[in-house]
C-alpha cells in the first residue's frame, strides 16, 4: 500500500535486485531475465493514514502508524554491541556471500544461512558472558554433484570459518572434528531461492533483530515506510539501548516501548539492565525519555529516516551495522547519557 505521486518502474527494480543477488542463470534456478513480476499496488487505508497524513506530519506530535510494542537491545559482547551469536552469524553470512561474488568458491549459490551456537556463563549477580562456541551452521546453495563432507565442508572451514571465528572463543582443532561444523545437514542444496522456497511473510523478524537474545514485538520491519513504529521505534529503542552500554551504565539493556495508533507519545516505556545497571535501574525509563525524544515524527527527524537507506537492510540484519546510514547505530549520545548517570548514581 502506498500513497505517493512517484512513478516507479517496479519491473526494472525488481529484475536488477534479483540480478545483483546472483540470479542470473538458469542453471541456478531462477532468473532475473525470465521470471515473471507481479505488482498489486493500492493506496493506505484512510482511516489508518488519519494519524499520519500530511496535515500532521509537519508537527513533533505526528500519531504513530499502528498500535504495538517494539524493543531495543544492547550489550558489550561483540564490538557491534550485539549478541555473539548473531553477530558471528552475520559475520559468517557476509563473508560467504563474499566468497561467491569473488569466486573463491565457484560451487557457491546465492541462497544460504548461518546459524552459531554460543555457551554462555552466568556469575552469581546474573551477569553473563560467551565462553565458547560450541556449533556452527551453515547451509549453502551449490552446484550438482558437490559432497557436503568432502567437496563442500573443507573448503567453507578454510575459506569462510576460520577467517570469521574468534579463536579466543573456540579450538581450531574442533574445526574437523564431528558434530562441531554442519554444512548441509541433508546432503544436498542446489535448488535454492524462490523455486526452493518462497516464504517471504514478514522477513525473518528475529535474523533481522538480536537472533533470539532479547524480545520481539511481532512487527516485522520490511516494506514499511518510518511512520509505522514497528520499524522506526525499534531503530530508535536500539539506539537508545546501545548508547547506554555505551556510555558504561550497564553492561545490557533492553528498551521496551509501546503506541497506540494515532496517538505520538509512547503509552509505555520500560528499561531492563538484567542486574548489570551502575545507577539504580528505577531511573533508566526517566533517563531514556529525557535524552531520546520518542514520538514518530521526532525520532524520524532525529535518525534522519525519510531516506532511500531501507534496501540495505535486507541482508545481514538491521542492527549492529557499521554503515553510517544506519543512524541508530551512532553512540553521539553516550557522553550526555554518562554525564547524567553520574549526577543520578
Amino acid at each position: 500500500e502506498i500513497t505517493t505521486r512517484a512513478q516507479v518502474d517496479f519491473q526494472e527494480v525488481v529484475r536488477g535486485v534479483i540480478r545483483e543477488i546472483g540470479y542470473d542463470d538458469p542453471e541456478v534456478g531462477f532468473d532475473h531475465n525470465s521470471c515473471a513480476v507481479l505488482t498489486s499496488i493500492g493506496r493506505q487505508s484512510a482511516d489508518i493514514a488519519l494519524g499520519v497524513d500530511a496535515h500532521t506530519s509537519q508537527s513533533k506530535d505526528q500519531g504513530a502508524g499502528d498500535q504495538g510494542m517494539m524493543f531495543g537491545y544492547a550489550c558489550d559482547e561483540t564490538r557491534e554491541f550485539m549478541p555473539a551469536p548473531i553477530a558471528l552469524s552475520h559475520r559468517l553470512a557476509r563473508r560467504l556471500a563474499h566468497v561467491r561474488k569473488k569466486g573463491i568458491l565457484d560451487f557457491v549459490r546465492p541462497d544460504g544461512k548461518t546459524q552459531v551456537t554460543v555457551r554462555y556463563e552466568v556469575d552469581a549477580n546474573g551477569r553473563q558472558r560467551p565462553v565458547e562456541i560450541e556449533r556452527v551452521l551453515i547451509s549453502t546453495q551449490h552446484r550438482e554433484g558437490m559432497d557436503p563432507e568432502t567437496g563442500i565442508k573443507p573448503d567453507l572451514i578454510d575459506h569462510v570459518i576460520e577467517p570469521i571465528l574468534p579463536k579466543e572463543l573456540y579450538d581450531p582443532a574442533k574445526l574437523h572434528q564431528k558434530g562441531f561444523v554442519y554444512v548441509n545437514p541433508t546432503g544436498k542444496f542446489v535448488i535454492g531461492g524462490p523455486m526452493g522456497d518462497a516464504g517471504l511473510t514478514g522477513r525473518k523478524i528475529i535474523v533481522d533483530t538480536y537472533g533470539g537474545a532479547a524480545p520481539h514485538g511481532g512487527g516485522a520491519f520490511s516494506g514499511k515506510d518510518p511512520t509505522k513504529v514497528d520499524r522506526s521505534a525499534a531503530y530508535a529503542v536500539r539506539h537508545a539501548a546501545k548508547n547506554i552500554v555505551a556510555a558504561g551504565i550497564a553492561q545490557r539493556c533492553e528498551v521496551q516501548v509501546a503506541y497506540a495508533i494515532g496517538v505520538a507519545r509512547p503509552v509505555s516505556v520500560m528499561v531492563e539492565t538484567f542486574g548489570t545497571s551502575e545507577i539504580d535501574p528505577a531511573k533508566l525509563p526517566a533517563l531514556v525519555q529525557e535524552h531520546f525524544d520518542l514520538r514518530p515524527a521526532a525520532l524520524i527527524e532525529r535518525l534522519d529516516l525519510r531516506r532511500p537507506i531501507y534496501r540495505k537492510t535486507a541482508a545481514y540484519g538491521h542492527f549492529g551495522r557499521s554503515d553510517s546510514d544506519f543512524t541508530w547505530e551512532s553512540t553521539s549520545q553516550a557522553d550526555a547519557l554518562r554525564s547524567a548517570a553520574e549526577g543520578l548514581a
